[in-house]
C-alpha cells in the first residue's frame, strides 16, 4: 500500500476537528531502512532493576525517568513505541525511562469524529508496544485504539502488545442481571481482531478477565508504588480497609506488604454508581485508615465509607486508587469530604479541575510499565517485577 500525504486522503469538504501528532521530533520520512522479515526475534537479557515509585502533589506526577532511567534499548532499532490522545503524557515518560523516542504518528479527525490515523515512520518487522488507556471518553479512546493496531498490522509490525493502563468497559465482566452484555469479554475479542498479538493491563477490575483473552496477557499491579509511597509516609495505627466484600484480596496483600491489619465494609450496591455502605468489619477506633480501591469513580462510595470510618472512631482516613476516573460529581465530592488525602495514579490523565484539589496526589507507574515493556520485548519473565 502507497503511503500518500493525508491531505489527499481526506475528502475536501468532510474538513477536520483537529490533527494530533506525535513523536519527538517533527513528522519526516524516516532515513533507517529496515530489513523485511516475516517474525520478530526478541533480543535476550536480563531486565533492568529500577525504582518503580514516582511521585507529585496536587495532580502532577513526577516524571520516573527524572530520577532513573534505563536506556537499554536506546539502540535496538526493532522496538518501537508508540501512543493515542488519551495519555500521551505517561507515554512520553515511558519513552524516557527506556530510552526510546515515541513513535511518529499522524492522528486526524473528520467534522464528525470519524478517526483517520497514519503512520509516520517503517514499522516492517518491529517489535511495536501500542500505549492507551480507554478512559473517558471511552468509545472515542477504544475506537481509536482499534483504527491504531489495524494500521500497525497492515503495515507489517512483527509483533503488536497492546498496553492499556486503564482497561475501560471491566466492570461489565458478567451477566449480573438478565439481558445484559459482557463487555470485558465483548473488548477483548475486538482488541485480538484487530491485530494485537499480546497485552499489557494494569489492575483489571475483575482478575479473570485475563481469561477472556486468546492472546498471551500480562496482569500488573499498581500495588509496588502505592506500596512504596505510603511505607515512607509511615502512618501511625495504620489500618488498611477494603470498601467492598470484592477487594478484599487487594486490600490484604497490601496490608500484608505494609504489616498492618485489614478492616472490611460491607456495602450493597442498588443501582449503577449508588451504593449504600452498611458495616465495617474489623476494629478501626483510634486507627488510622488507609481505604484501598481499583477505581474511583463518581467518589459515592469514597465518601459513604470515609464516613462510617470516623463515624466507628477513627481518627483520619486516607485513601489510594489505581484508575482515578472521577467522574460526575467526584471531584466536589472528594473537595468537601472528610478525607485526608487520595493518592492516585497516572493511568488516567487528571482532569484540570482534579489538579487543582490539594487532597489529590498523583504517583506515576512509568517506571512500572517501562521495566515490565522491557521483558516482554527480551522475552523474560515480567513477575519478577512483583518479587
Amino acid at each position: 500500500m502507497n503511503e500518500q500525504d493525508t491531505t489527499a486522503v481526506l475528502p475536501q469538504n468532510a474538513g477536520q476537528a483537529n490533527e494530533t501528532q506525535t513523536g519527538s521530533t517533527p513528522a519526516k520520512q524516516p532515513t533507517t531502512q529496515f530489513v523485511a522479515q516475516s517474525g520478530y526475534q526478541a533480543q535476550t537479557g536480563p531486565p533492568v532493576s529500577s525504582n518503580a515509585q514516582q511521585g507529585g502533589d496536587g495532580g502532577n506526577a513526577k516524571t520516573g525517568a527524572e530520577r532513573k532511567r534505563s536506556g537499554r534499548l536506546s539502540d535496538d532499532k526493532r522496538f518501537k513505541i508508540f501512543s493515542g490522545s488519551a495519555n500521551r503524557p505517561l507515554a512520553e515518560e515511558v519513552c524516557k525511562f527506556v530510552g526510546v523516542p515515541l513513535g511518529e504518528t499522524r492522528l486526524q479527525r473528520f467534522s464528525d469524529g470519524e478517526v483517520h490515523f497514519q503512520l509516520l515512520e517503517n514499522v516492517r518487522g518491529a517489535d511495536v508496544f501500542l500505549i492507551q488507556p480507554t478512559c473517558f471518553p471511552v468509545d472515542q479512546h477504544l475506537v481509536e485504539l482499534l483504527i491504531m493496531m489495524d494500521a500497525l498490522k497492515r503495515a507489517s509490525a512483527g509483533r503488536v502488545t497492546v498496553v492499556i493502563p486503564y482497561y475501560g468497559y471491566a466492570r461489565q465482566d458478567r451477566k449480573d442481571r438478565p439481558r445484559v452484555a459482557i463487555t470485558s469479554k465483548l473488548v477483548a475479542d475486538l482488541l485480538t481482531s484487530a491485530g494485537a498479538n499480546r497485552a499489557l493491563l494494569v489492575d483489571l477490575h475483575a482478575a479473570q478477565i485475563q481469561g477472556f483473552f486468546n492472546i498471551p496477557v500480562d496482569h500488573l499491579f499498581a500495588s509496588p508504588v502505592l506500596v512504596s509511597h505510603f511505607r515512607d509516609m509511615n502512618l501511625p495505627n495504620l489500618t488498611v480497609v477494603s470498601p467492598d466484600a470484592g477487594g478484599v484480596e487487594r486490600a490484604r496483600f497490601f496490608a500484608k506488604k505494609l504489616d498492618v491489619p485489614l478492616a472490611i465494609v460491607d456495602k450493597r450496591r442498588t443501582d449503577i454508581n449508588v451504593s449504600e455502605v452498611m458495616n465495617v468489619i474489623g476494629d478501626v477506633k483510634g486507627r488510622t485508615c488507609l481505604i484501598l480501591d481499583d477505581i474511583i469513580d463518581t467518589a459515592g462510595t469514597l465518601v459513604k465509607t470515609v464516613d462510617a470510618l470516623l463515624d466507628q472512631g477513627a481518627e483520619k482516613v486516607y485513601a489510594c486508587a489505581s484508575h482515578p476516573v472521577l467522574s460526575g460529581p467526584a471531584i466536589e465530592r472528594i473537595a468537601a469530604s472528610r478525607l485526608e488525602q487520595l493518592v492516585v495514579t497516572n493511568t488516567i490523565p487528571l482532569q484540570p479541575e482534579a489538579q487543582q484539589i490539594s487532597k489529590i496526589k498523583v504517583l506515576s507507574i512509568a517506571g512500572l510499565l517501562g521495566r515490565a515493556i522491557e521483558s516482554i520485548h527480551m522475552e523474560t519473565s515480567v513477575s519478577t517485577l512483583f518479587n
